[in-house]
């Protein structure tokens, strides 16, 4: 692919209170509130992070907010954080919905073989959920001034997954990657990418499968069927619960995405666990498509740029927009793995913003 020129514009320095976890190094989504708050998810944990504006590019302050403490989880293993996004009042993130298969450690040879053939669940993955954000903190329910009342919420669970998982292993691309188990690193189901429009109208970017080199957006839109749960509701004139929309990244799977007016944002990424470049696109117009959809690159799907490229760290997983020296259309960047030079001390770490452009 050729070579698509970034702009730049600064770097964003990010402060933790500790290092425990090793959050600064597993970096997987990111999101920002009304408020200026920046929520931090990461692939590792059972809880998000929130940090304020402490001064010129700086965010610090530190706070964790367990998950468990608003939603109900399966059970207390990680889940996975692939995608966050603020909206309406509400912080979203969204699991993986993943298997995965365990690494060889390098230490005793039938115990990395076995290691490679051994595929398990962590049912924390399999969460879609809101939680209301007021005055800066997580809350599990509440009634504002004006009389309006938010509630944290899950989609409907089903046999230890979800609703969406249920509905997707009948789809006629899905199936034989969710029936078979395929673990995420292997081209198998892995969301990580979520966007949130109104009326609770969700875009789901897949990092795997990708079919023949197409990737896969799911559109789904959530309402409340009871407090405390969501579920899917029709959102095609023939009654289907969700869209699925074919792109053309090159090949390339989906990271992370984010809207901005009426057009996503799709950082763009290798689906196996393999070094290789990574992209951002724009896709226009996202809203103008009633069914199933294939979009080739064209005037309302283009590359903006591809990203610095160091094998062995900075893999890019989280973006978000982000307002720099006057500049609307900028877009902070995360990373999961960090390059050294980004680290300060043991628990700070510079992020990068970009330029983007509307056009090609």
């Amino acid at each position: 692919m050729s070579q698509l020129e970034y702009f730049l514009l600064t770097r964003v320095l990010l402060q933790f209170d500790r290092r425990s976890d090793d959050i600064v190094s597993d970096i997987s989504s990111a999101t920002f509130s009304d408020d200026g708050s920046l929520w931090v998810g990461s692939d590792e944990m059972v809880g998000v992070e929130r940090l304020s504006p402490i001064g010129c590019h700086s965010y610090g302050k530190h706070q964790r907010f367990l998950l468990k403490d608003y939603i109900d989880l399966f059970d207390d293993d990680e889940i996975d954080i692939e995608g966050m996004d603020f909206k309406n009042g509400y912080l979203w993130l969204t699991g993986s919905h993943s298997t995965k298969r365990k690494k060889p450690k390098g230490k005793d040879l039938e115990t990395d073989l076995e290691r490679l053939a051994t595929v398990t669940t962590d049912l924390n993955r399999f969460i879609l959920a809101r939680i209301p954000v007021v005055n800066g903190e997580l809350i599990k329910s509440c009634v504002l001034a004006e009389g309006e009342s938010k509630t944290a919420a899950c989609l409907q669970k089903i046999d230890r997954r979800n609703l969406l998982f249920e509905v997707l292993k009948s789809d006629a691309h899905l199936k034989r990657f969710i029936t078979s188990g395929i673990p995420s690193k292997d081209n198998g189901l892995d969301i990580e990418g979520l966007a949130i429009a109104n009326n609770n109208r969700i875009f789901l970017g897949l990092r795997g499968p990708v079919l023949r080199g197409w990737a896969i957006i799911l559109e789904i839109q959530l309402t409340e069927s009871e407090p405390g749960v969501l579920t899917l509701e029709e959102i095609t004139d023939e009654g289907a619960k969700y869209k699925k929309h074919f792109l053309d990244l090159n090949g390339l799977g989906i990271r992370e995405l984010c809207l901005q007016g009426e057009d996503l944002i799709i950082l763009a990424g290798p689906t196996m666990a393999v070094e290789g470049e990574m992209q951002v696109f724009r896709w226009k117009d996202i809203f103008n498509h009633s069914g199933n959809n294939i979009h080739l690159q064209d005037d309302n799907l283009f590359p903006l740029f591809d990203l610095p490229f160091t094998i062995g760290s900075d893999h890019a997983e989280g973006l978000a927009l982000y307002s720099c020296w006057g500049e609307q259309n900028s877009l902070m960047i995360f990373y999961d793995s960090p390059d050294s030079s980004r680290l300060r001390e043991d628990k700070r770490i510079l992020v990068d913003v970009f330029q983007i452009k509307s056009q090609k």
